[in-house]
């Protein structure tokens, strides 16, 4: 059985794309643009991974990853951050909020699959 990823990406063209490599190598994808629906999303579709961007608009990236963390019926899913913050000291902010992998935009292709693969 294929494994589910959770795309939680506000940028209609990030989203898609991530989305369609994720597709074509196999994998069941479910995007989510709006930062309030990621964790009830999550919650009903279970998937085996988040991706997550960072920088969403009206609420953090890292909240969210904070907020699946504290969730029992979450906390055990590794999130992957996606982010244009790549700044001194962000990685390890998003990593000590609960993210087990960080990719900095703009990503490339085999980086992001490898990413991916590692933590499903």
């Amino acid at each position: 059985m294929a494994k589910r990823i959770l795309v939680v990406e506000d940028n209609d063209l990030n989203r898609k794309l991530f989305c369609d490599v994720l597709m074509a190598n196999g994998f069941e994808v479910e995007p989510v643009a709006n930062g309030d629906e990621v964790l009830d999303t999550a919650r009903s579709v279970t998937p085996d991974l988040i991706i997550m961007d960072i920088q969403l608009p009206g609420i953090s990236g890292v909240d969210l990853i904070e907020a699946a963390k504290r969730d029992a019926s979450l906390a055990q899913i590794p999130v992957l951050a996606v982010t244009a913050f790549a700044g001194k000291g962000d990685e390890e902010r998003i990593r000590l909020a609960g993210a087990a992998g960080y990719l900095a935009k703009p990503v490339s292709i085999m980086p992001f699959m490898n990413a991916v693969k590692e933590l499903v």
